[in-house]
């Protein structure tokens, strides 16, 4: 879910997520291919650096949402 969180703000490369969630390389890969295979995120390559984001508006208002329930 924070990964999500910080995806819904923006697009990030995956090692500003790695760094802000304090994750090792491979932690952070493993999440990311796992929402990118279910469809909710998405990559796109730079150079030598990949980019995350939301896939679709329907996956951005379900994490805002949930952020919802979690807050309360």
């Amino acid at each position: 879910m924070r990964m999500l969180a910080m995806l819904a703000t923006r697009e990030m490369c995956a090692c500003e997520i790695m760094a802000v969630l304090e994750l090792s390389q491979p932690n952070t890969s493993h999440h990311l291919r796992i929402l990118e295979t279910a469809g909710i995120v998405r990559q796109r390559k730079e150079g030598k650096r990949t980019f995350y984001s939301i896939s679709q508006p329907s996956a951005l208002s379900v994490v805002r949402e949930v952020q919802k329930l979690t807050r309360a």
